[in-house]
């Protein structure tokens, strides 16, 4: 039996990304020419940053048209699953970036940096980091609202560049303001390394997400509704439970066991009945609920020698 719960046909998810590129290219060429201006070697961190940013969100606009097509004879579990491929793709960008800046960083701390026209310089980051900042929190926030991975990893490296943009605006004001040079390289080093956290991060959220390492808080509220559902009679118990997220996608797969007189049409409603109540648990994403109907003297119904897969949730009940 299965189930599954439609999204409004309104999505704006392209058009955050849409804006997301658009922005990518501005704070590309606004970071290239507040370097060329002061050759400033905290600015070339993050312009450096915004390079792999603008070629991250290009695979991340491509992978969110392709997440969302529909299943297909090739695909039956739809194409979901390149969001991870796409997050971890962004993270292993920034942190070659990260390297990128840590060089660039350690060889200008040890050169000696050449600055000038430090106050044209920070004007443009300070317009560039607002921009990222507004651009940032509203991808998150809509990739949190519909559960678009892509989106989310894709705000995280935008929050991820508004930080580094403040970062350089500080250090490169307080060169400004004490003639300190040796700080600039040294603040890009600050930077290579919190990018490169970033990145590390991306990496392991993609890898969870290929592995379908599950939520603990929806395994414990799934288990409750079908346990609540014991407890009402309307089934007489359970087993073999497994669910998996895929972005805005819930499986949820488990048998279920009612008493032998029972009639078919009566044991299907019920399991109906409990199948709606697991699909409220997640209102703004599509839920397949598929469940195994079975009499409740389940060893006695299967043939002799007749073995089942081990129960992945059996520690939870």
């Amino acid at each position: 039996m299965s189930a599954s719960l439609t999204s409004t046909s309104r999505d704006p998810r392209k058009a955050v990304m849409v804006a997301s590129l658009l922005v990518a290219v501005l704070m590309l060429g606004g970071k290239i020419t507040a370097y060329v201006i002061t050759g400033s070697a905290a600015i070339y961190s993050d312009a450096a940053e915004s390079v792999i940013h603008l070629l991250a969100t290009g695979f991340a606009a491509f992978s969110l048209w392709y997440a969302v097509r529909p299943a297909d004879a090739g695909h039956p579990y739809g194409h979901g699953k390149i969001a991870y491929v796409a997050s971890g793709f962004e993270g292993a960008l920034i942190f070659v970036a990260a390297g990128s800046i840590l060089y660039s960083a350690v060889q200008a701390l040890i050169l000696g940096p050449e600055l000038r026209k430090l106050g044209s310089g920070l004007l443009i980051i300070a317009a560039l980091t607002l921009v990222n900042l507004l651009l940032g929190w509203t991808l998150v926030r809509t990739g949190r609202r519909h559960n678009s991975l892509v989106l989310v990893s894709n705000g995280q490296h935008v929050l991820t560049d508004m930080w580094t943009s403040l970062g350089v605006l500080v250090g490169v004001a307080l060169v400004w303001l004490t003639d300190l040079l040796w700080l600039d390289p040294v603040v890009a080093i600050l930077l290579a390394l919190n990018i490169a956290w970033t990145g590390v991060k991306l990496m392991r959220q993609a890898m969870e997400g290929l592995m379908e390492r599950v939520d603990d808080h929806a395994s414990q509220a799934i288990l409750t509704v079908l346990e609540t559902a014991v407890a009402r009679q309307l089934v007489d118990g359970f087993h073999q439970l497994r669910h998996r997220r895929v972005n805005d996608q819930v499986w949820v797969e488990y048998h279920v066991q009612f008493r032998g007189n029972i009639s078919l049409a009566e044991a299907h409603e019920r399991a109906h009945r409990v199948e709606e109540d697991l699909m409220a648990l997640f209102p703004q994403d599509e839920v397949i609920v598929t469940a195994h109907l079975e009499p409740e003297a389940h060893d006695d119904a299967h043939p002799e020698g007749h073995r089942e897969p081990v129960d992945p949730l059996l520690y939870v009940l």
